[in-house]
């Protein structure tokens, strides 16, 4: 298909047409999402803090039932289902292009115009991060054989200190790389496109695959600047997500509504 290929929902039938854009886009994109984060800086941070704060609180969980090796996958899993967590960063974003109004009340509560169908998104997503946390500790096992996992700290300096464990961290990247393309391929455009548009889950996929095929050396740009902000959010113990989660957030709904054009 070609970039003017269309995706179709039967009844009302909106149809979406993929806009090419350059490499320089996405950088672009990060510049305006940091000038939506200080348009309404009490809303976005807040919203960052939040998302810290149960971070935080999943975190504190894990160590306190003893389950702290699960720490590292559900950090990745915690970039997989980003994107469904920003929800209410593209309200914001949309309402500034618009020049309403924007409080923390309506970032909270977005009423979305297909909560059904990004339900169903979020639930891929989920099923995704548990069959990664899943490959994960057989993994470890593969490498480890019958070795009980042990505490975070030994757990660490054996990865970084064997050579099972850098055998085990090369083929995790790879499978975890794997997992992340194809996360970022199904929601990059769909999960912004179900709380805009009344459509369904399989055309917003569709769209957005197309839209990563359609602009592949863009969207490789922009799946590494994600990475690498988030990463920086992470590595300060979470903390960073308070500025750095808002900040993608806002940045993806400008990539998304560069991308996607509606055709009635």
């Amino acid at each position: 298909m070609s970039s003017q290929d269309t995706a179709q929902v039967s009844g009302h039938a909106p149809r979406f047409t993929i806009r090419p854009v350059t490499m320089e886009q996405p950088w672009k994109w990060l510049a305006a999402g940091w000038s939506d984060l200080w348009r309404a800086p009490g809303v976005s941070l807040t919203y960052g803090a939040l998302l810290t704060i149960a971070s935080f609180c999943v975190s504190a969980g894990l160590f306190l039932s003893g389950l702290e090796y699960l720490l590292l996958p559900m950090i990745a899993g915690f970039m997989l289902l980003g994107p469904m967590l920003a929800v209410g960063l593209y309200e914001i974003s949309r309402r500034h292009a618009h020049n309403e109004d924007v409080d923390l009340k309506s970032a909270l509560f977005v009423k979305t115009r297909s909560p059904g169908q990004l339900a169903y998104i979020g639930v891929l997503l989920t099923l995704m991060i548990l069959a990664w946390i899943r490959i994960a500790t057989l993994l470890f096992a593969l490498f480890f054989g019958t070795l009980e996992i042990p505490p975070l700290e030994e757990a660490t300096q054996l990865l970084l200190f064997t050579l099972e464990g850098l055998s085990m961290l090369a083929v995790g990247t790879v499978v975890g790389g794997f997992f992340a393309a194809v996360v970022f391929s199904v929601s990059v455009v769909s999960i912004p496109l179900l709380v805009f548009h009344n459509v369904d889950a399989v055309t917003a996929i569709l769209v957005s695959l197309r839209a990563v095929r359609d602009n592949l050396k863009a969207m490789i740009v922009w799946a590494w600047l994600v990475a690498m902000v988030t990463a920086c959010g992470l590595a300060t113990l979470f903390v960073g997500l308070i500025v750095t989660f808002p900040l993608i957030g806002h940045a993806t709904w400008y990539a998304y509504r560069d991308l996607v054009q509606e055709r009635h």
